[in-house]
């Protein structure tokens, strides 16, 4: 099946049945029509076709064409497109209404893509600008669909991006994919730039691949500059028209060095820059006048606006001047055409120049100096070009394919002396030193081709997609804000009669509570436990078969003074450095160090970057160090963080203790501290005062808890618990956790706990002061082996 489309969208047959098998399809879905050539087999059961604005790689080639927008504000810029909607007064404005017209364009497409897709075997390939918001609208409707997307033009740096008012729900649709194609390193930096400054999402690197960490899904970032299409260029260069143009142009240039710009007629394309430095060439080397010639093909212009005409005007003027100034009898120094060249001539033009000039200012990827190699090289029934092959490039800095040149002169297209400094160096290098070039850039180009780019592309789409079948996935969140949360198919939410049941059946309970995130509210402007929550407490803690422990990151004299009405209540402070079992009772250590010189080491070192880091502080406790930037810029801060965590790991390099990143901080503390530890101590404590538990529940929101939820998991394997205990480790939020259970906020927190508070039974009250001094005593007699130890990643908790 195979569509041929010009300006409306086809009529698409209806989807397959359930029933009936096929191999998986690979649809690409460009924003302009996809002109289809006739296909050519490849490799994996692809098949290719060229594209007027993408080369699609799929077994089943879909060309859509966006439908008319509904409401299209005029404007008074150029004909090239942006992705934020302006006002359609011409005053620069937010416009709400083109930003609906957009939405319901990628609607169009997407109610198109639902009657043919099969979203258990697809793939979707989304391509440019146009149809960024199309990944929600599928993500929406195919939790699981494996969807691709490639930007083909420079992503906005994030001093830029930031002012769209629309910029979340942008950045929230693209994140809807399982993989994002940049062409270079720079645009792909300016995306993942934006998601940490408004969407607080850093990215990763792992064995060569870029990842951003989204609800679970790994959203991978693809950087792959897109090739020419070496047959059909190789083709047209076996055309026997070809020959004959090549000979006339040689014969009207003959004795003349020739350089070329082809270019749109656009505001970003930098002719008339091109033109003032060529000017200034001239000036500056006479030499050249009379011998250099600038040809410049200028593509019609696909728009119309002052801003266009403005510069059109520039251009003629400049034109005009350099002819009536450098211009003889029989010789003019530049040659303008802005009419349709065929492919044929402009090839002609491409074999004859001794250099081709690119002066853009913006751009993306531009592969007229891809084309302009490959004409060089001619194909193998090509004589125009004799002897050794040869290419010279003058390349702006701020085009796509410029990082992929080595060997081209890169140029600031704005500073005309140095553009002009380049154009002679370019026709005055060595025949040696431009064949050398030539071989270099001719070897990147043929190997790096489109089939190679689309190949490339697919392989990385099927890697980030092979495990979506094997984990769970909910959509939550409304409009653009909805999201796909990937996790472990045994996780799920936690069962208010299950745990009741379990609860009641149990005869020696261990409860561990983290704080800040589970009993009250990280964005709670009042830390301060509630009345509910001290009463659900103190109701849990007067049954003698219940041990119930707050697990926190905070200090112990805060903790001891909110929970001071929680005589029973077991408190571990500073994530388990610190430990009581009643509030009668003595602060004990669960660690035998007390050497803490260090701090003096690692304090000026903090104090040095919290200097430097506007926004940054330093939290001391008595027994860690935690520097914190959330507040600082969070590029900047982050790049402090790194630093400073090497800079930290070198001074102590001796010291007993861990030095570790985590959420917004770099922390210090002693070695073999965490929340799993002090609950391993304290179940083997129980177990050896004869109250071995059979119910142990875990709950917490944070890194710093998936200790104690790692650790949890192994105590029935380790001994430290019965075999029929019944194991509740939850997390709070739905996010990847090494816990099995989950609830959606505090508020379920709080009342799963009143309801384990309603199924107690409070036990007469007795002196069991002894009881719990012996537990108490011999806590600190446990040592938990080191190979215990889980890796440490602590935030404040």
């Amino acid at each position: 099946m195979r569509w041929r489309c010009s300006s409306s969208v086809p009529s698409a047959p209806k989807s397959p049945s359930p029933t009936r098998k096929r191999s998986p399809r690979r649809c690409s879905i460009a924003s302009d029509v996809l002109r289809c050539s006739s296909p050519t087999p490849s490799t994996n059961g692809f098949t290719t076709a060229s594209a007027s604005a993408t080369y699609g790689l799929c077994s089943t080639t879909c060309s859509l064409s966006p439908p008319p927008h509904p409401r299209r504000p005029s404007s008074s810029s150029s004909s090239s497109s942006s992705s934020s909607p302006s006002s359609s007064s011409g005053s620069g404005r937010f416009d709400r209404g083109a930003w609906e017209a957009y939405v319901l364009a990628n609607k169009f497409f997407f109610e198109k893509v639902v009657e043919v897709i099969n979203p258990e075997d697809d793939y979707v390939w989304v391509h440019d600008y146009h149809l960024m918001a199309l990944p929600t609208f599928l993500r929406r409707r195919f939790n699981r669909l494996r969807i691709g997307f490639f930007l083909h033009s420079p992503f906005p740096s994030s001093e830029i991006y930031r002012t769209l008012p629309v910029r979340e729900e942008i950045l929230k649709a693209l994140l809807n994919c399982d993989l994002i194609g940049f062409h270079t390193f720079d645009y792909a930096r300016h995306f993942l730039s934006c998601c940490s400054r408004m969407l607080g999402i850093e990215y990763q690197s792992k064995r060569g691949y870029i990842g951003l960490d989204y609800f679970g899904r790994t959203v991978g970032i693809k950087i792959m500059p897109v090739g020419v299409h070496m047959g059909q260029l190789k083709t047209v260069l076996s055309l026997p028209d070809r020959e004959w143009r090549v000979s006339e142009l040689q014969q009207q240039f003959e004795g003349k060095t020739v350089l070329l710009g082809v270019d749109d007629m656009d505001i970003f394309k930098g002719i008339n820059l091109k033109l003032l430095a060529f000017e200034n060439m001239l000036r500056t080397h006479p030499k050249w006048q009379g011998r250099a010639v600038l040809v410049q093909i200028a593509n019609p212009a696909r728009g119309k606006g002052k801003d266009l005409e403005a510069i059109q005007a520039e251009i003629h003027e400049s034109c005009k001047r350099i002819n009536g100034e450098f211009g003889q009898s029989g010789y003019s120094p530049v040659v303008f055409i802005d009419r349709d060249v065929s492919s044929v001539e402009k090839i002609a033009y491409y074999t004859i120049a001794e250099c081709v000039v690119v002066t853009a200012v913006r751009d993306g990827m531009n592969l007229t100096p891809y084309e302009y190699i490959v004409c060089r090289q001619g194909s193998d029934s090509t004589s125009e070009v004799n002897g050794p092959k040869k290419s010279m490039l003058v390349v702006s800095e701020f085009i796509g394919c410029s990082p992929s040149l080595s060997g081209a002169i890169r140029v600031n297209p704005w500073n005309i002396e140095a553009t002009a400094e380049a154009l002679n160096e370019a026709i005055s290098m060595s025949e040696q030193e431009k064949q050398l070039r030539h071989e270099k850039h001719y070897r990147y180009v043929s190997t790096h081709d489109v089939a190679y780019w689309s190949k490339s592309f697919i392989q990385d789409l099927e890697r980030a997609c092979k495990d979506h079948f094997r984990r769970t996935c909910w959509g939550i969140g409304l409009g653009f804000g909805f999201r796909v949360v990937a996790l472990d198919p045994h996780f799920t939410k936690l069962n208010m009669d299950s745990i009741v049941m379990a609860y009641e059946r149990s005869e020696s309970r261990a409860i561990f509570l983290d704080y800040d995130g589970t009993l009250v509210p990280q964005t709670s402007i009042s830390r301060t436990p509630s009345a509910e929550v001290l009463r659900i407490i103190n109701t849990l803690c007067s049954d003698r078969r219940n041990k119930v422990f707050l697990v926190s990151g905070r200090r112990r004299d805060k903790l001891g003074e909110w929970f001071s009405s929680c005589p029973d209540l077991g408190i571990a402070a500073e994530h388990g450095y610190f430990l009581r079992w009643t509030r009668d009772e003595e602060w004990q250590t669960c660690t035998q160090t007390s050497d803490f010189g260090w701090m003096e080491m690692a304090k000026p070192v903090m104090n040095l970057y919290t200097e430097a880091t506007d926004g940054s502080y330093i939290d001391p406790k008595e027994s860690a160090l935690v520097w914190h930037h959330q507040d600082a810029d969070p590029g900047f801060g982050s790049s402090q963080a790194k630093e400073l965590l090497d800079h930290l790991e070198s001074v102590l390099a001796n010291e007993p203790v861990s030095v570790k990143s985590g959420q917004f901080i770099v922390e210090v503390k002693p070695q073999g501290v965490s929340k799993g530890v002090v609950a391993e101590k304290i179940l083997v404590s129980m177990k050896e005062r004869g109250k071995q538990a059979d119910f142990v529940l875990c709950i917490g929101d944070d890194r710093s808890d998936e200790d104690m939820f790692e650790n949890i998991a192994d105590t029935i394997k380790k001994g430290m618990v019965a075999t029929n205990t019944s194991l509740f480790a939850c997390t709070v939020g739905q996010k990847p956790s090494k816990a099995k259970f989950y609830l959606d906020d505090t508020f379920e927190v709080v009342t799963m706990l009143s309801a384990l508070a309603d199924a107690t039974e409070p036990e007469p009250e007795t002196d069991l002061t002894d009881e719990f001094d012996e537990l108490a005593v011999s806590v600190s007699s446990v040592d938990i082996d080191d190979e215990q130890t889980p890796s440490d990643k602590l935030i404040g908790g």
